[in-house]
């Protein structure tokens, strides 16, 4: 007769998990700052929920030394007037630099400060295997001295050595040059609707593009407007504290100032990207706002596709990243992409960052002509 001992399971893997770290916590915390809109007080009193629900801390180290730890670092200070805590610039770099890391973090590093454009270039760059004849003014140092010397001895004979220009080639090098960029990001109250919250990641792919830029393409510019019922311009260092409001799309404005800003720029690449999630709905006559939320209204359907053409004969390519999937809205983009000539993506909010790098290192490189 078999015989079986029943006892108490006790899974040796499930060991107790350790507690977070100062690392840990702050990379919670500073997640925190950018859905708060950079409100420490709300940060911290959702961090503190989390860690009485899932148990973040322990006696050894509980959020009262992490929040401590906070102050000590250089990651939040407290306001001379008023006492209200602060992040400091240490934490809105911090901030850009986890949104590079999510966002763009399986790049491959390239060089420093550069873009490959398919045009070819007089003296900058990394030379090239295809060559060309030599034309006078053509820098010596791209002189293919082998293919030269060949050429030589080919057309004049070994015995009596003679280098003409007809013998040179050079090797074609390739050029980089800057670009000038406006990021657009809707703030209109439909950004956070249906449960969705759709500006969080548009500011993160903001801040990790800024980062990029910062770090990799020096020479670049990155311009970042924020438009809702009007347009305005923002820092870079304001990103984590930008906020939807109750606002409308206007579309119209944020082009408006977009066109402003970039014929300031005497770069020869200039693009604008716009991430938004809806249609236009808002334009300004005077200082009456004219508002149709209820379908594309032909009036300011008209205007916007108007600055779309203007922008196609400027050489300004407009990427359009659509967080929505709604047939009628993607009707739109469409219309608005063919008149100026650019391109559009209908993302999930998860691909943004990949399609917005894809078409900032594509735009460089198309356009490069016809700015030079």
């Amino acid at each position: 007769m078999s015989h079986f001992l029943f006892s108490r399971y006790l899974n040796k893997q499930n060991k107790k998990s350790p507690k977070a770290t100062f690392e840990q916590l702050l990379k919670i915390f500073l997640e925190l700052i950018n859905i708060t809109g950079g409100n420490v007080a709300e940060a911290l009193a959702w961090l503190n929920n989390l860690d009485s629900k899932y148990g973040l801390t322990d006696d050894s180290y509980g959020m009262g030394d992490f929040i401590e730890d906070l102050k000590k670092k250089g990651y939040i200070k407290e306001e001379q007037v008023g006492g209200k805590w602060i992040i400091t610039p240490k934490s809105e770099r911090t901030i850009r630099q986890q949104a590079l890391e999510e966002i763009f973090g399986k790049l491959k590093r390239g060089k420093s400060g550069n873009h490959r454009t398919t045009y070819d270039g007089s003296n900058s760059g990394e030379a090239l295997p295809e060559l060309r004849p030599y034309e006078f003014g053509d820098d010596l140092q791209q002189l293919a001295l082998t293919e030269s010397l060949r050429n030589a001895y080919i057309h004049h004979g070994i015995d009596d050595f003679l280098l003409t220009q007809d013998d040179l080639e050079v090797r074609e090098q390739e050029q980089y040059v800057q670009t000038s960029t406006v990021l657009m990001i809707d703030v209109s109250h439909s950004m956070i609707l249906y449960g969705e919250d759709r500006i969080t990641p548009a500011k993160k792919v903001a801040m990790a593009l800024a980062e990029l830029i910062m770090r990799k393409y020096p020479k670049d510019t990155l311009d970042i407007i924020a438009f809702g019922n009007d347009a305005w311009q923002i820092s870079i260092k304001e990103l984590p504290y930008l906020q939807v409001g109750p606002f409308h799309t206007n579309t119209v404005a944020g082009l408006e100032l977009a066109m402003d800003l970039l014929r300031r720029r005497k770069t020869p690449n200039k693009q604008i990207f716009m991430i938004t999630d809806g249609k236009p709905t808002c334009i300004k006559e005077g200082i009456r706002y004219y508002k149709n939320s209820f379908g594309l209204d032909r009036k300011i359907l008209n205007k916007t596709l108007n600055l779309a053409k203007q922008c196609r004969r400027l050489g300004i390519p407009i990427t359009t990243f659509m967080i929505a999937t709604d047939p009628y809205l993607q009707e739109f983009v469409r219309k608005f992409t063919q008149v100026n000539g650019g391109r559009a993506y209908y993302s999930s909010l998860q691909g943004l960052g990949d399609y917005l790098f894809e078409d900032y290192q594509r735009n460089r490189r198309r356009y490069m002509r016809g700015g030079s």
